[in-house]
């Protein structure tokens, strides 16, 4: 058995101990809150277990990138378990390997073998092979090509300006049908599927994630919720133009006192002639300003009714092309927002927003009065996507800070020769690559998951979230470091992979409540 099937069935049967020992302390996971610090630990596990289970699935050559990426996730399984072990009723025996997996582990996370990785990886510049059909092979290469071609020689500019993505991005990208991927043909889609929409993602993030990478996210999310339960008239209507480009949407969901508990949300909607009225605040309205229309969740019944009483609206608006927007109807309903100010993921501009009897018409209530209350639900079949959409952006960032450290290490020359020719430094190299490899292992599995039923797939698409942002900060801050002092200066574009990396374990989900929420209570509740 090759060593990577043999830690995958050591993690695996690990991580089954652990998590039927947390059914029982949880009561089947009823009682997740009173132990949340092992709820989120065994989540981990659970995740990273499924995520060497993908790495022993990839073709013979990517077995010793795959080796190495599955036995260092293996190796500190028992450590991430070790504190809470007692609470679980385990003790630090039974967290122990075989003899057999415990050599392949031993193997793969041996110096000269990572340091093989990094070696790889100077001499192809950062580029990590990756087998795909012609189809999809035919998708990254295009997009890769327009991406380095259109997005790359502007993305250090819009960055270090904070200034707004070009118009000429969403035209360009709209022609070659990027905003409508995962769209059914008869509503004016491509549905080349969601394999071939995380490779476009993960394209243009590694050009850049907020000038690029983040734009057909938000259409998707739309898209979503509107084909899992939007009326065949509305399906018609905003479909093709969501797919066409002609229409840019934004999101709506937090509010300034309201974020991962989105059942708390507070901001209304009130019946008023031929629609209803939209009054409250929201935050982190990524692209309000220039979108066309906000998909926003607002309280229809009462707070007691927590996620029962929301709704999903289609909120039409002017478009803004600044850091602030305003704006008023002719019966009074205004709107109004301002950008924050972020440190990274510049380009998009997240807004504070205020809504004051905002007109939004009955047509643009999604599902039509069968919609009313069901919101909450559309919305998270939409935010599925959304998460699934941020672990290709993380793997694209990823990819950006290997291929600028590998590029860097091989031309920086310190001591009388190329630091690239240091062994620690491939070592790291070779860590860099081979966590890139699991972030796409489980990020590629969870789109093919998706394309067969979605609902089933969200939990894998939140552990693709969870597991491919954390891998995009620990690489991004790796790659910062073999950059030396040359990595903090803003010249050198590791420092906008160090700074955008930063906001992926907090958008779609931050990673506390996924563990908690989303995953642990996938796995726990029976």
């Amino acid at each position: 058995m090759p060593d990577c099937d043999v830690i995958s069935t050591a993690a695996s049967a690990l991580a089954d101990r652990v998590m039927e020992a947390a059914r029982v302390l949880t009561r089947n996971g009823e009682a997740i809150d009173d132990h949340q610090v092992v709820v989120d630990r065994v989540a981990y596990v659970a995740t990273e277990a499924r995520v060497i289970a993908e790495l022993a699935r990839l073709p013979g050559e990517l077995a010793a990138v795959a080796t190495v990426a599955a036995a260092e996730l293996a190796a500190a399984l028992p450590h991430r378990l070790a504190p809470i072990a007692p609470a679980l009723g385990l003790g630090l025996e039974d967290l122990r390997y075989d003899d057999a997996a415990a050599t392949a582990i031993a193997t793969g996370i041996a110096p000269e073998a990572v340091e093989a990785i990094g070696i790889a990886m100077i001499a192809s510049a950062g580029r990590q092979p990756w087998p795909l059909d012609e189809m999809l092979g035919e998708v990254r290469s295009n997009v890769r090509a327009f991406a380095e071609r259109e997005i790359m020689p502007h993305a250090e500019h819009i960055h270090h300006h904070d200034e707004l993505v070009p118009e000429r991005f969403i035209t360009e990208m709209a022609k070659l049908g990027y905003f409508g991927l995962s769209v059914p043909e008869k509503y004016g889609g491509h549905e080349l599927g969601n394999l071939a929409m995380i490779l476009t993602t993960e394209e243009l993030s590694r050009a850049s994630l907020a000038a690029a990478g983040s734009l057909i996210t938000r259409p998707e999310i739309l898209a979503k919720a509107l084909l899992a339960g939007g009326t065949e008239e509305q399906k018609q209507t905003w479909l093709p133009r969501l797919a066409s480009g002609e229409i840019m949407a934004a999101i709506s969901v937090t509010e300034p006192n309201t974020g991962s508990d989105v059942a708390s949300v507070s901001c209304r909607a009130e019946r008023a002639p031929g629609g209803w009225t939209i009054t409250g605040a929201k935050a982190w309205c990524t692209f309000a300003g220039r979108a066309d229309v906000i998909a926003l969740l607002a309280r229809t019944g009462e707070p007691s009714e927590g996620a029962r009483g929301l709704t999903l609206f289609i909120v039409d608006k002017p478009r803004f092309l600044g850091h602030e927007l305003e704006a008023s109807q002719p019966g009074g309903g205004t709107l109004s927002g301002k950008a924050d100010r972020t440190p990274g993921y510049r380009g998009m501009h997240s807004f504070t927003l205020a809504f004051d009897r905002w007109l939004v018409p009955d047509a643009q209530v999604v599902g039509g009065e069968a919609g009313l209350g069901r919101g909450f639900a559309l919305q998270m079949a939409g935010f599925a996507a959304g998460r699934l959409q941020t672990g290709g952006r993380a793997c694209g960032v990823t990819q950006a800070a290997v291929e600028h450290t590998a590029k860097y290490v091989a031309e920086r020359k310190q001591f009388g020769r190329p630091i690239g020719d240091f062994g620690l430094t491939r070592y790291h190299l070779g860590r860099m690559a081979s966590r890139l490899a699991a972030a796409r292992a489980i990020t590629y599995a969870a789109a093919a998951a998706m394309d067969g039923d979605e609902r089933a797939a969200a939990p894998l698409a939140a552990m693709a979230k969870l597991f491919a942002c954390d891998v995009a900060v620990e690489v991004t801050q790796l790659g910062q470091l073999l950059h030396g002092g040359w990595g903090y200066a803003e010249e050198y574009p590791i420092s906008r992979c160090v700074t955008d990396a930063q906001v992926l374990p907090i958008f779609e989900g931050v990673k506390p409540i996924l563990a908690l929420k989303v995953i642990g209570r996938s796995i726990l509740t029976r």
